[in-house]
């Protein structure tokens, strides 16, 4: 019998017996025949009243066939992951002016990331998935925006970026990824993640990100929240170890300009016997040189010389990593002051090749017009020798503003001061090179050179020649008062005078001054040797000794004798204290730091704004300065009541009274700091990347000198707080101390000459240039100074040197993104202490150069001592203290 679909569609929900499905979620479809179909149908009445479980169904399709579904009872299944919206904020900072080149290079981006070449971030999670054993990731994402915002003028651009995320299973980023498929780099300041519930998630990236063309790896980034190695997430522990392999490198192959590798090396660029065998030079660093190691370029060996690396000329940069070259504000300001440099050195170089006469000046008031006159009047030139260079000409009258030099410091308050006797002592405490005065413990100094090459070690320095200068006092009783310093140049110079002296041009002596404190508590010099080394080895070296003048004729040998004085000092000042102190010092330790710490470890955080352009900064010296023709013990006692620990012998010494203060500033807050994440001495040991960072810096970067006594362990919070304080010192204090002089202190040349062109004139070595002297000490004075052509290099270069850039990061200053460098509340809050603190010491500085008891600082015509005052505008101020050494 025929029934109709809406009665078997009725009778279809029948519910089954138990045992007639397994348990499972299965769907169990069984079809009959319609002669089946009713025995079936009361079969399933009958277990319907026998069975309360209601989970099977048997539904009937047609008249001809029925279908039965049976389904277990089970709960609801689970609901979907809740997923939501997490936004990125990229802050890219473009180039402020874009060269043709770069414009079409934007464009080809804008339109290639149209179509899917773009910029795509990933966040990766500090946990891992519990289940899958796995790193979490959120799955890739564009950059919005790219091509749209391609024509937005403005340094600054923000992208954005949205992520879909289970926030609650996904947890904290610890992480983000960074692929650039663009053609070109870009420099990415920062990322900022919103939508998770620990609130923002800050990314401080201040990176170029390169192109996959020339990096095929993700670049990363994490968080600005800091973790000692042992507190990594496990999220990101792979990851932190990765990225420290990456910047390492394997040693092997030619740095690329878009590189990020930091290794070392040898000095051994300098030189350049390709061009030439006089321009060989040896290689600083070995057992024979003991040196710190420079960052490695891989550059090929030279053709003559395959220890010596080929040299790469200007305007070819020569490598540095990529984040370490200067950003675009910091490389036009030092490319400007480069363009200075060239044209005050090309316009005398072109002048000096068509006219003998200017070689040296002619008189002071020569040297005065280039400071304040035109290119003709500086180099006292006739119309008619312009007509043979019109190239002089025209850089004349396009550029006259820079072909004029600024008034150096030094004669702003009295022009004459250079020529006394209290200012040649008072720039020993508070000039250029305040670090190299100390106090006389041996009368007569005695050398430590080997007297079988170098003769008998006395000086011949006696006690007459100063006896009338120590107000009653014998020699022994001053040294005994500590009334009696020294400036000893004699056994850094001696060795090397005669290679000098055979170079045309070229006359130095070794020297020492011996300085009197006198009651006033400031500095007059006594006495003055000059020695030049013995003919043969080990006989009696030649020596002078100059008291202070009693007649005209002694007048103008103490002025020679100081200008001598003055030069060893500026050679010293800048291979030793200057460069090598602090430079080439700092350099291995840089390097460590990005090798062995990770930019999460709070060390590394602490010290990243000291490291800031430095190994640029070293390059561009090993291109220019420092290479074949390039141009260029304490006076304290302990004092446990003092915060420095340190009681100055010499009270009133400006340098020595504002550095203490700053060091005692730093080391407050890098106590304060190190106590945050190093409680005790096991947590210091037990750092592995800290403990490689030091180890590599000391036995791979200070090799030559891995064993000397100075090294000490790091095993406890104090040893890390004297060698952080000491490296953070060295970067901001000392270097701007030493350097930001140079052109206010000493760019009058005749006050500070950094060369001599004559020894001083001797009766019985030369009598007729002993009467040329006598019948023109004046002439005689400025011939044996540096001619036009030295003098004006020197002057541009230190000008350069002593510039500071208007992306200059000083000492203290507040940053304007607080949590940007650190979460660490507390870390932010023992930095703005610090940074009070740095404010109280340069109103303090202020006040002592204000106080007319301190004469080295304060009186009438005497210069204030602002080198370490820590706040300056930019350009060349003799003030200021930046992070880093980075000029």
């Amino acid at each position: 019998m025929a029934t109709s679909r809406a009665e078997i569609m009725r009778s279809s929900l029948l519910p089954a017996p138990r045992s007639a499905f397994p348990r499972s979620r299965s769907v169990a479809i069984g079809f009959s025949v319609p002669g089946v179909l009713n025995r079936n149908h009361r079969q399933h009445q009958r277990m319907r009243r026998r069975s309360s479980n209601p989970g099977v169904v048997v539904a009937a399709i047609s008249e001809e066939a029925a279908v039965k579904v049976a389904v277990e009872k089970k709960a609801a299944p689970a609901p979907a992951p809740a997923k939501t919206k997490a936004r990125a904020a990229l802050t890219v900072r473009r180039k402020s002016k874009e060269d043709f080149k770069d414009t079409i290079a934007g464009h080809l981006d804008a339109l290639a990331d149209m179509i899917g070449r773009n910029i795509v971030l990933e966040l990766i999670s500090t946990d891992v998935d519990p289940k899958m054993k796995r790193v979490m990731r959120s799955g890739e994402v564009a950059v919005r925006d790219w091509c749209e915002k391609r024509g937005v003028k403005g340094e600054h651009v923000v992208y954005t970026a949205e992520f879909m995320v289970d926030v609650a299973a996904f947890g904290e980023p610890g992480a983000i990824t960074v692929a650039n498929r663009h053609q070109r780099e870009f420099f990415l300041e920062s990322i900022v993640v919103e939508g998770f519930p620990c609130g923002p998630i800050h990314f401080s990236c201040n990176s170029w990100v390169q192109s996959t063309k020339d990096l095929s790896s993700k670049r990363v980034f994490f968080t600005n929240k800091p973790y000692l190695p042992s507190e990594t997430p496990p999220g990101i522990r792979e990851l932190r170890q990765k990225e420290l392999k990456d910047l390492r490198g394997d040693g092997k192959g030619i740095r690329k300009s878009s590189d990020r590798i930091y290794d070392y090396a040898t000095y051994n660029d300098l030189g350049n016997p390709d061009k030439g065998f006089e321009l060989a030079r040896p290689t600083l660093g070995g057992e024979k040189i003991p040196y710190p190691r420079r960052c490695r370029t891989g550059r090929p060996p030279m053709d003559t010389h395959m220890l010596a690396e080929s040299r790469i000329e200007k305007p070819h940069p020569i490598y540095v990593p990529r984040d370490e070259a200067f950003e675009e504000l910091k490389q036009g300001a030092f490319s400007a002051g480069r363009l200075r440099a060239v044209l005050h050195s090309l316009i005398p170089s072109l002048i000096a090749s068509i006219s003998a006469d200017t070689q040296d000046f002619q008189g002071f008031h020569h040297i005065d017009n280039l400071y304040k006159e035109g290119l003709k009047l500086k180099l006292g030139l006739q119309e008619h020798l312009f007509k043979k260079i019109p190239l002089v000409q025209k850089i004349q009258e396009s550029s006259e503003g820079m072909l004029r030099y600024d008034t150096p410091k030094i004669l702003s308050k009295d022009k004459f001061a250079w020529l006394r006797d209290d200012e040649f002592a008072r720039q020993t405490v508070a000039g250029i090179n305040p670090v190299n005065i100390e106090r006389l413990k041996v009368f007569p100094p005695v050398s430590k050179l080997d007297p079988a090459v170098y003769g008998p070690p006395e000086s011949a320095i006696t006690e007459a020649h100063i006896a009338g200068h120590l107000n009653g006092l014998t020699v022994q009783q001053a040294m005994d008062e500590a009334k009696l310093f020294i400036l000893d140049y004699h056994d850094s110079y001696l060795p090397f005078l005669d290679r000098i002296n055979a170079i045309d041009g070229r006359k130095a002596y070794g020297t020492r001054t011996i300085f009197y404190l006198n009651p006033l508590g400031t500095l007059k010099p006594v006495v003055i040797e000059l020695t030049l080394p013995p003919v043969q080895p080990g006989g009696p070296r030649t020596s002078m000794v100059l008291t202070p003048p009693c007649d005209a004729t002694t007048h103008w040998l103490w002025m020679l004798g100081k200008a001598h004085v003055c030069s060893n000092d500026a050679g010293i000042h800048q291979l030793v204290n200057h460069w090598l102190r602090t430079h080439a010092n700092m350099e291995p330790f840089i390097l460590a730091a990005h090798r062995q710490m990770s930019t999460m470890h709070p060390v590394f955080k602490l010290l990243h704004p000291h490291m800031r352009y430095t190994l640029e900064i070293n390059a561009l010296a090993r291109q220019s300065l420092i290479n074949a023709e390039g141009v260029i013990e304490g006076v304290a006692e302990e004092d446990p009541t003092q915060p420095h620990g340190l009681k100055l012998l010499i009270e009133d010494y400006p340098y020595a009274n504002d550095g203490m203060l700053l060091w005692s500033t730093i080391r407050s807050w890098v106590e304060s700091y190190v106590g945050l994440y190093y409680p005790d001495a096991a947590r210091v040991r037990s750092d592995p990347e800290l403990q490689a960072w030091y180890h590599e810096s000391v036995h791979v970067g200070h090799a030559d000198l891995r064993s000397a006594p100075w090294w000490s362990p790091l095993s406890t919070p104090d040893d890390l707080v004297a060698l952080l304080t000491t490296l953070i010192w060295l970067a901001s204090a000392q270097h701007a101390a030493l350097n930001f002089g140079q052109y206010p202190l000493g760019g009058y040349v005749p006050s500070r000459p950094p060369l001599m062109r004559r020894l001083l004139p001797d009766p019985a070595r030369d009598p007729v240039e002993y009467e040329t002297f006598l019948a023109n000490p004046h002439r005689f004075f400025l011939a044996a100074m540096p001619g036009v052509l030295e003098a004006t290099k020197f002057m541009a270069v230190v000008d350069t040197l002593s510039t500071h850039s208007p992306d200059e990061e000083y000492l203290g200053e507040e940053r304007q993104q607080a949590a940007a460098w650190t979460s660490d509340a507390a870390a932010q809050v023992a930095f703005k202490k610090f940074s009070a603190e740095v404010r109280r010491a340069e109103k303090e500085i202020e006040r002592r150069n204000a106080d007319p008891a301190r004469s080295n600082r304060c009186g009438a015509g005497v210069l204030p001592y602002e080198l370490l005052a820590p706040s300056s505008p930019p350009g060349v101020t003799c003030r200021g203290v930046p992070n880093s050494i980075s000029i």
